[in-house]
């Protein structure tokens, strides 16, 4: 009896399936790292997206479309409104997707984690090189 219970507990044990995590939601405003302006972050379809809604500080000489993007279809979209996060799903501990710099028109893949103080590490990544910014929340 003695053997039987400890491997009866083993048993039970392993058919108890594991608790999935689920990212920290990250929706609200977020001021980017530079200052330059707010990004909105919410709901977008399926997934979670954000977009740029305000802009604080226009840099000199800065167009108001997105005159960098790649697709000529696009470069005549305002900066303002744009979506700068996309196709956002929670992975787990953080939240997976693609970030979009209109300062040169790139798209790159995106991993997005809300830290314990309310800021957002936001890292854009080419292969396994990654950048992180750090957002604050917006007032």
């Amino acid at each position: 009896m003695r053997i039987m219970l400890p491997a009866a507990l083993a048993l039970l044990s392993a058919t108890v399936p594991a608790t999935a995590h689920a990212a920290t939601p990250i929706a609200g405003r977020y001021v980017t790292e530079d200052g330059a302006g707010i990004v909105t972050i919410g709901p977008c379809g399926g997934s979670v997206c954000g977009k740029l809604t305000t802009i604080l500080r226009k840099r000199p000489g800065a167009a108001d479309t997105d005159v960098n993007n790649s697709d000529a279809a696009l470069r005549k979209r305002p900066v303002l409104g744009m979506p700068i996060l996309s196709e956002f799903t929670d992975a787990g501990k953080d939240w997976r997707g693609k970030i979009y710099d209109p300062r040169n028109g790139k798209t790159y893949k995106s991993i997005v984690a809300k830290n314990a103080d309310g800021t957002l590490a936001v890292k854009g990544c080419i292969a396994f090189f990654c950048k992180t910014q750090t957002w604050r929340p917006a007032k």
